[in-house]
């Protein structure tokens, strides 16, 4: 984890506001656009925020927070109690949606999901690759950064206020696509899916705030070892890998529990994972919050 203290807490549109975490113990870790870290709240629940600032500032961390109205209890803190000067650890940047080379982008942006896109469209304009940017909200006041957006890009930034405007037609921009443009997407789930139906797959890069409601055969149970400790864990059929771990006395960093965030990430030395994550686990790992064994058996690097 690294150290920070709020510097700033600014309001950036209804409901949202951004905060700025400055270092406290030398610079921070460095990042690139669509990277999220974990911020440990002092009401002791973890939550992950894209990393909506420059990269380039090696000294501070901007995300922004959106009020949610049904908020779990992380949002909430940080709009009613949150405040200046207040310590926070954050972990170490992640990267499930990083910005591949292209010719040209298309990115498509839903309300708080601007916050993974602005640093990609910023790193497109300086590279001189054509870039544009849809933003969808429901009205202007509700769309975070749209003015510095504007004052920054000017025509390359569209703003879709749906209330007077309607959703934008993605099929048309489908059409309109440069050849070898790649369309980065971020919102909510009905955008999401709508971006899914309209763009070719190999094209679409995208990110979700929740996981997809998928079905899985019923689980079953199976062990893990773990190499380096020496010890074997039973897991139960209703109990998670990652509360199975803990548990046996190998807590492991956890965010969203849901198979989005990757904070659980695990190394698999042996055995056949059941991925069942949103992100799509890279070869020899997998995420325990979610994720089981298609065997009997996992051996962990643990």
């Amino acid at each position: 984890m690294q150290q920070t203290v709020v510097d700033r807490i600014e309001p950036v549109a209804e409901d949202a506001v951004s905060l700025v975490l400055r270092g406290t113990t030398g610079p921070l870790a460095p990042w690139e656009p669509g990277a999220h870290i974990d911020l440990a709240l002092p009401n002791w629940l973890t939550r992950q925020y894209s990393l909506c600032g420059d990269p380039a500032d090696r000294d501070a961390y901007r995300v922004a927070v959106r009020h949610e109205r049904l908020s779990r209890g992380g949002s909430e803190y940080v709009h009613r109690f949150l405040r200046r000067g207040r310590a926070l650890d954050v972990s170490l940047p992640r990267n499930h949606f990083p910005l591949v080379p292209a010719p040209a982008y298309l990115f498509l942006a839903g309300g708080i999901g601007i916050t993974a896109v602005l640093p990609m469209l910023r790193a497109a304009v300086a590279s001189g690759v054509p870039a544009s940017l849809v933003y969808v909200g429901q009205t202007a006041a509700t769309m975070p950064f749209a003015d510095e957006l504007r004052a920054a890009y000017g025509e390359r930034v569209r703003l879709v206020a749906t209330r007077e405007q309607g959703r934008p037609d993605l099929a048309a921009l489908a059409a309109g696509l440069e050849p070898g443009a790649l369309v980065y997407c971020c919102g909510p789930a009905p955008m999401l899916a709508a971006a899914e139906a309209a763009f070719p797959a190999g094209r679409l890069h995208a990110e979700r705030f929740q996981p997809v409601a998928r079905t899985f055969p019923p689980a079953a149970a199976f062990e893990a070892e773990c190499a380096r400790s020496g010890g074997t864990v039973q897991v139960p059929a209703d109990e998670t890998l990652l509360d199975a771990l803990a548990h046996a006395g190998h807590p492991l960093p956890s965010g969203c529990r849901e198979g989005v965030c990757g904070s659980c990430e695990l190394t698999v030395l042996d055995g056949e994972p059941e991925h069942r994550d949103d992100i799509g686990a890279p070869e020899g790992r997998m995420y325990p919050c979610v994720s089981r064994a298609l065997g009997p058996r996992l051996v962990l690097d643990l």
